[in-house]
């Protein structure tokens, strides 16, 4: 007689219909679902790593210490300069605060307006039934900045009278080709592929714009809006010509009467506020931009 099968636990192997043999389950494991997908056994992934910060210490703080620096050791020469009566005429009774401020009004105001018109604008453009108006309004938009700023400013001044309307008119229409081109440009550079996928799920034409174009767009328009900043900032300078205030007062003061004190104050505050508005726009930029953008884990 033949012997029976062997039937104790501690046998290596079990047998199938099929007369193959199967290895038994280790008493350790936890079944199937304590493996990977394909069966295999391995190590858990690596916890996700964080990402590095994304402003520097160097950049949040180089920049501001050296504006610092000018800034106390021209307060430090103005206290130990001679004025003579034009020239503290010309910065007493707070003359220099409201100049600033109108200089930060100035810039401030113009690059809203620029940022109404030239982000929608350069939307538009980028839509398949305007693309026909791109050629002129880039047009404009090129002769507005090609114009010099001065030669620009009189033609308002003559057109609109003196006041801050034409200053501003002038500053908007010198710093709108920035945006307009880096919106264009950042909606026209977005994979095809990306915006089909999003119409493949279901998405709207206004989904598929605010949703997966214009945050992909976002590095390029927030550096023509940097541009346009410091554009302005320089520009409101201009603005003293055409009774817009500014710290282009203080700088066309100091030519007129020969005071160097004043233009040397008038030109440092330009300076640094230009320095400054940079800055913070790129702080901003950074900040701002999608971090699915970023490169990294």
């Amino acid at each position: 007689m033949s012997a029976p099968p062997d039937t104790t636990p501690e046998a290596d192997a079990t047998s199938t219909a099929a007369g193959t043999r199967v290895a038994p389950a280790s008493p350790h494991s936890s079944g199937p679902s304590s493996g990977r997908p394909d069966g295999s056994h391995g190590e858990a992934p690596p916890p996700y790593e964080a990402r590095p910060l994304r402003i520097t210490w160097r950049k949040l703080t180089l920049l501001p210490s050296l504006l610092v620096v000018v800034l106390l050791s021209t307060w430090l020469w103005f206290r130990h300069a001679e004025l003579d009566a034009i020239s503290a005429n010309a910065l007493a009774n707070g003359q220099v605060w409201l100049a600033l401020r109108q200089h930060l009004a100035l810039t401030a105001v113009s690059t809203f307006f620029v940022l109404v018109i030239a982000v929608p604008l350069g939307i538009l453009l980028t839509r398949r039934r305007f693309r026909a108006a791109t050629p002129f309004v880039r047009a404009v938009a090129n002769a507005g900045q090609a114009t010099p700023a001065i030669g620009l400013l009189a033609l308002l001044v003559i057109w609109l009278g003196i006041g801050r309307t034409a200053a501003l008119i002038g500053m908007i229409a010198y710093a709108i080709l920035p945006v307009l081109s880096n919106t264009m440009a950042g909606l026209r550079a977005n994979d095809p592929t990306l915006l089909e996928a999003a119409r493949g799920i279901g998405m709207s034409p206004t989904e598929v714009l605010t949703r997966v174009e214009l945050p992909l767009a976002v590095p390029l328009i927030l550096a023509g809006v940097r541009t346009a900043l410091v554009l302005n900032v320089g520009t409101a300078t201009l603005a003293a010509f055409g009774g817009g205030g500014g710290l282009g007062v203080l700088i066309t003061t100091g030519i007129t009467n020969q005071r160097m004190p004043v233009l040397v104050l008038g030109s440092i505050l330009t300076v640094a506020l230009a320095l400054l508005v940079d800055w913070l726009a790129s702080l901003a930029e950074v900040l701002l931009r999608p971090r699915g953008l970023e490169e990294g884990p």
